[in-house]
């Protein structure tokens, strides 16, 4: 069986500013904000939130099926999934965009400031969930707007449960917009900004989202851990210490592999959220989203 992951194929383009931003953002100027961080170091890596959810699946054992966009610039993208053994079948070229791009500065607290260019990404709406049997699970990613709403209601007609992971592209939807997306959804998953914003755009608080039909809500904490409300109740589970703290970029990707491989196995949500921090203290201690490794006795601990 697979599992289906809807959402962004990107170029990340990612610096480091040696200092800290709070330094550097006087709050009473914000109103005529003009900052220039120098970054010393410049990389590209392969990204997307559908990439790196895709990547670490596969690196758990699973077999992910990416439906996303790439633009004419992304043959590389397209051989870099083949090469770890990823099916391209869904993934389409958009021959007139570029691949989407993110640029990303991390500061020394590995806070993040990053600007996006959606490319290609802005066509995924175009395609659609493929009919297969073989789909057990899917998530609905970061990606264009008109591709998360045409994708969650073509999997909810499906029959097929799913992760609503709004990420950052949470700010496109209007309360209503995101009821519905939790209505489609059998499970939601944010970080702690996300879902305090969902909460104040919705109506709804964390524990009567959990009230109602999903399966689970769960809210990562950075190396906090995360919470998971289930009717109505809140379980903290603990993080895991990080042998070294390199890049935070992909980490909530890693958890979010994590989560879809113990869900399409049955597992309990804890027991899939503590696969998730385990994979994300991997994931930090490593540049990137998509060049950590994770061990198979992992699945054991």
């Amino acid at each position: 069986m697979s599992a289906l992951i809807c959402g962004s194929l990107a170029f990340d383009t990612i610096t480091t500013f040696p200092g800290r931003f709070a330094q550097q953002i006087l709050p009473e100027q914000v109103h005529i904000l003009n900052v220039s961080f120098l970054v010393p170091t410049l990389r590209r890596e392969f990204g997307g939130c559908a990439g790196n959810i895709a990547y670490t699946l596969k690196q758990l054992g699973a077999e992910p099926l990416v439906l996303a966009t790439l633009g004419s610039d992304g043959q590389d993208y397209l051989q870099r999934l083949r090469s770890w053994g990823a099916s391209t079948e869904y993934v389409r070229v958009i021959d007139d965009s570029y691949t989407a791009q993110a640029i990303i500065i991390t500061d020394t607290d590995n806070n993040q400031i990053t600007a996006f260019h959606p490319g290609a990404m802005q066509s995924a709406h175009l395609f659609t969930v493929p009919a297969s049997d073989d789909i057990r699970i899917a998530i609905v990613a970061p990606d264009g707007r008109d591709a998360m709403l045409r994708h969650a209601e073509q999997l909810h007609a499906a029959g097929i449960d799913f992760i609503f992971d709004p990420g950052q592209g949470l700010p496109m939807f209007d309360g209503m917009e995101l009821k519905r997306f939790i209505a489609q959804a059998s499970w939601v998953a944010l970080n702690d900004y996300e879902a305090r914003m969902l909460c104040e755009r919705t109506g709804e608080t964390l524990e009567s989202l959990s009230r109602s039909h999903l399966l689970g809500v769960v809210v990562t904490l950075g190396a906090e851990g995360c919470d998971l409300w289930q009717q109505g109740v809140r379980t903290h589970v603990p993080g895991v210490h990080a042998t070294e703290i390199v890049d935070p970029t992909g980490c909530g990707d890693a958890f979010r592999a994590a989560l879809l491989f113990g869900l399409e196995r049955g597992w309990p949500l804890e027991r899939c959220a503590a696969l998730g921090n385990r994979v994300g203290a991997l994931k930090i201690a490593c540049r990137g989203g998509q060049n950590h490794r994770v061990d198979p006795a992992l699945l054991q601990a």
